[in-house]
């Protein structure tokens, strides 16, 4: 074996349990209890109260790269995936320019990853007005699905799509197996709330209305049993969709849903006037809300957490200003998800198993990453070592992020990512042995 690591807490699919995994060739080769482990070139023994985890998965990222890399890029998004225990990243096909909607622009994208990635790098395709031609070349590219939106996505390069439009995309990917990623908010539902402006942060609630997810989350639905394409439902901010999302899937249709680590860690309550740092789109909720996102994820209604990464530069969040109308909505968290997820899950009786399986074991699986996101023989030996119980407070500027606005700026968390392995080896951050991905 090239490498063994051994531990007394290591979460594999069957739960956490003591044990060692031995590695050859970038691959787990075994996993059994410590007593049989076997010998190694190199071993690892982990530390009193760390925890061998599969690395993160993290399917939905802004890279930006190229075009806006000033607001991030796959050098610094990556060191900041490695350094957050992620191993694995999917990359969205908007806000880079050009954007991933055929296949030379995915080619120019692959080059500017090429080379400079510290992770795995997987690419989503973007479905947009005029491109129907363009899904089938890109899935056989290699893309992992494609990514709609229903109102304006906040570039004006990458339009939405009427529903006459979203249905017969649909009907083409369920041709061949495609898969949809919907921004599911209604355009109609926003132009008919107040527009956002100013300081205050419920002017900017009140703007995003959690009825605009609910209008477009059914219309995605009706379209997914019409058509009987896979759908997936990005970033759910409102628990108040998550009943009809059960009936779907009840009956047959064949939807997954996410939400994010800041619906799940933050409240409206608590953003304050001019804080635009916390502005994303769809909005934080109120505190019963964040509460109810929970119960969608104990009751399996919600398959998975990811990070909705979209960081800009401090100029686009009207810092100075604090106006939530002007500022760019994202929120930059690729870093610190896990432990922000962890800090929330384990006040409400969760345990690692239940994040692993959240935030690597079901994004792998919803994107068709069949090697990434289990301790198991025959996966990918990426790994994350996790200090569940020591504590930090976020420095913005000590994230590996390019841009050091962060919502979670001063806040305390639980859980420190000790180190960071792909495939066998460490990440350090100096030299990149990330590849690019393709889907299987």
């Amino acid at each position: 074996m090239d490498l063994v690591l051994r531990a007394e807490r290591m979460v594999t699919p069957g739960g956490e349990t003591p044990g060692y995994v031995a590695v050859r060739g970038g691959t787990i080769a075994a996993v059994g209890p410590l007593a049989e482990a076997p010998a190694a070139e190199r071993v690892v023994e982990l530390g009193p109260g760390e925890v061998l985890l599969p690395g993160m998965v993290d399917t939905h990222v802004h890279v930006n790269d190229p075009g806006r890399s000033e607001w991030e890029g796959f050098a610094t998004a990556t060191r900041a995936a490695a350094a957050g225990g992620v191993t694995t990243i999917v990359d969205m096909p908007l806000n880079s320019l050009p954007p991933t909607v055929d296949v030379p622009s995915l080619e120019v994208k692959r080059k500017a990853a090429d080379g400079r990635v510290h992770v795995d790098v997987g690419f989503w395709g973007g479905a947009v007005p005029g491109n129907t031609a363009a899904l089938r070349p890109l899935h056989d590219a290699g893309v992992f699905g494609f990514k709609c939106f229903l109102l304006h996505s906040g570039v004006d390069e990458f339009p939405p799509l009427e529903t006459a439009e979203l249905e017969r995309d649909l009907r083409t990917l369920a041709g061949f197996g495609g898969l949809m990623i919907v921004h599911a908010e209604d355009a109609d539902t926003i132009g008919h709330a107040p527009p956002a402006r100013g300081t205050g942060y419920p002017g900017f609630l009140r703007s995003r209305p959690a009825e605009a997810e609910h209008v477009a989350i059914a219309r995605v639905l009706e379209l997914a049993r019409r058509t009987g394409a896979r759908v997936h439902i990005l970033h759910l901010a409102s628990a108040g969709a998550l009943p009809m999302l059960a009936d779907a899937r009840r009956d047959g249709v064949a939807v997954t849903v996410e939400t994010c680590p800041h619906y799940l860690t933050f409240t409206a309550e608590e953003i304050g006037a001019g804080a635009t740092q916390f502005k994303c789109c769809p909005p934080i909720r109120d505190a019963a809300n964040r509460e109810g996102l929970w119960r969608g994820l104990a009751d399996g209604v919600i398959d998975c957490v990811v990070s909705d990464h979209s960081p800009c530069t401090p100029e686009l969040k009207r810092l100075g200003t604090g106006d939530f109308g002007e500022a760019w909505g994202g929120i930059s968290g690729l870093q610190v998800g896990l432990p922000a997820v962890w800090t929330q899950a384990r006040q409400r009786g969760f345990g690692l198993p239940d994040v692993v399986r959240w935030m690597a074991q079901a994004p792998a699986a919803q994107a068709g990453l069949r090697t990434k996101g289990r301790i198991a023989p025959g996966q990918d030996a990426d790994f994350c070592v996790f200090a569940p119980d020591e504590a930090f407070v976020v420095d913005a500027a000590a994230l590996r992020h390019r841009n050091p606005v962060s919502a979670y700026h001063g806040r305390p968390l639980a859980g420190v990512v000790r180190s960071t392995w792909l495939r066998g080896r460490e990440v350090t951050g100096d030299r990149p042995h990330g590849r690019l991905l393709r889907r299987e």
